[in-house]
């Protein structure tokens, strides 16, 4: 899967006919009140989002590690406050690819590659990137793209996006196959509604810089990691991330000027969490435990103090099995830094894995008085408790998690049905399957998964009532779902023809 959706990623944030119109000298923001708005409106732009989501989710594609999720969630939540009024929703997350790229979908739904968090030398290059994507959410430049192709309908960019996804998916990845796939007529049309003007990215850069700048971010970092992928790489080899956003003398000098207009950037670090998440995606996709080991023990053998080369040595030596000097190291981590959860969960995951039961769970505890609700330590600390025959403390902890976050990740549904069957809630264990399910699209299951649950013995009233209302809610979810997908199964009016360099 490391590669198998790379050339998806470039369609969905692609330049290249497009990228031919001229630059205009200068350009304003967009007129909110365009005919664009009666093309597609936001909830439209959230439905199409979701449905690509939820098939790279079903594709294996994106990182459900919670430790990773959180950081570019909150990186990303940080960025967009200082991007948004609020009335538009974000969601980021991982792309587990090695890849260096990044790109938004339509109703604020931001991907950022693995092999992008790699190849990065600070948080802010990786906060450019992210302001750059957010600001073309921001702008509508996808709603925008589509106003002279108003026949197009929601659900045959989502099929679309989602086709040209299952073909990555494939071990056979030839340039015919691949020349078969866009040669459909839909195809052709969607590739020319996704493509990004000039302008747009030009755009996006302006509004990227300013909200780097007033987020605390280096807002240099944006021209600066453009120019050191495009030295790094030549033009025949250049990443994905510089396909869909082609980087011209022009481009990087417009943005040194707006840069320059901005307050200097004055000492500006990278996160202990920047440096953290950066070593765990090394640790977790090395090729083997063995190797992350040897790459860190070299790195501090030879004097390193970085923060992230140590964490990756405690977690490289506890995904070996080397457990007592992995704690050594997390100890020494801790003292040094006890506001960072990362280490602590670290710390009781290599307690428990030691067998040190108590030790472990004491550690939790700990953890979890310091930093409530946080979700990767919740998640962590519930299945230490189901792993040690305490389910019905995990799923109280993880049932108060999930009323108490705004977004909710589909990995918390299904570790709530585990700690539910654990304890012998059969119903409740099925009605969580169920939401985690449609989270990632799969309706037909999510229905089976409350049918089940109906079904189970024991259920009482109040849970009964809930399940038959979630049950009439998915047939109505299916059978709108049948009806569109008919109704795109219909003779259409042959879409114009494009034709590309």
């Amino acid at each position: 899967m490391r590669q198998r959706i790379a050339i998806f990623l470039v369609l969905i944030h692609c330049a290249n006919a497009a990228a031919q119109i001229p630059t205009p000298p200068d350009f304003n923001l967009p007129d909110f009140g365009s005919p664009a708005d009666t093309v597609m409106n936001k909830a439209q732009e959230a439905q199409i989002g979701r449905r690509v989501v939820a098939q790279l989710r079903n594709a294996g594609a994106i990182m459900e590690d919670p430790q990773v999720t959180e950081y570019i969630q909150t990186l990303g939540a940080q960025l967009a406050g200082h991007a948004n009024d609020g009335t538009q929703s974000f969601e980021f997350f991982m792309v587990d690819d090695d890849a260096i790229n990044a790109f938004a979908l339509p109703g604020g739904f931001i991907g950022v590659n693995a092999g992008l968090i790699l190849a990065s030398e600070t948080e802010s290059e990786v906060a450019g990137v992210l302001a750059h994507e957010v600001a073309h959410v921001t702008q509508r430049h996808i709603a925008r793209s589509l106003y002279d192709r108003q026949r197009s309908s929601i659900l045959s960019i989502a099929t679309m996006m989602a086709a040209v996804l299952f073909s990555m998916a494939s071990d056979s990845r030839s340039n015919d196959a691949m020349s078969g796939i866009l040669a459909a007529g839909q195809a052709a049309t969607m590739q020319r509604q996704i493509n990004f003007t000039r302008s747009n990215e030009l755009e996006a850069d302006r509004i990227g810089i300013g909200t780097l700048s007033s987020a605390g971010f280096d807002p240099s970092s944006m021209a600066t990691f453009f120019e050191k992928l495009s030295r790094r790489f030549g033009s025949r080899s250049a990443p994905a991330f510089l396909l869909t956003h082609p980087t011209s003398p022009e481009r990087i000098a417009d943005a040194r000027i707006r840069i320059r207009q901005l307050p200097p950037a004055v000492n500006i670090e990278n996160s202990v969490s920047y440096e953290a998440v950066r070593a765990r995606l090394e640790v977790l996709r090395a090729p083997r435990d063995d190797v992350a080991l040897n790459i860190f023990q070299t790195r501090v053998e030879a004097g390193s103090d970085n923060v992230g080369d140590l964490y990756g040595l405690a977690l490289s030596l506890s995904k070996t099995g080397l457990d007592d000097d992995a704690q050594r190291h997390y100890s020494d981590l801790i003292d040094a830094y006890p506001g960072i959860v990362a280490f602590r969960i670290g710390e009781a995951e290599s307690l428990l894995q030691n067998r040190q039961i108590t030790d472990a769970l004491q550690r939790y505890a700990d953890a979890m008085e310091i930093s409530p609700r946080n979700v990767p330590l919740t998640t962590s600390y519930a299945e230490a408790l189901i792993l040690t025959g305490r389910p019905e403390i995990a799923h109280e902890f993880l049932l108060d998690l999930l009323h108490n976050t705004s977004s909710p990740t589909v990995g918390l549904f299904r570790l709530i049905a585990r700690a539910a069957n654990a304890e012998g809630d059969v119903g409740n264990s099925h009605h969580y399957m169920s939401h985690y399910y449609a989270s990632i699209g799969s309706f037909s299951d999510a229905l089976n998964q409350i049918r089940m649950a109906l079904e189970s013995p024991g259920v009482d009233a109040v849970d009964l009532a809930r399940f038959q209302s979630e049950f009439a809610d998915l047939n109505v979810n299916m059978s709108s779902e049948r009806r569109n997908r008919r109704s795109e199964s219909m003779p259409r009016e042959e879409p114009p023809r494009f034709s590309y360099p």
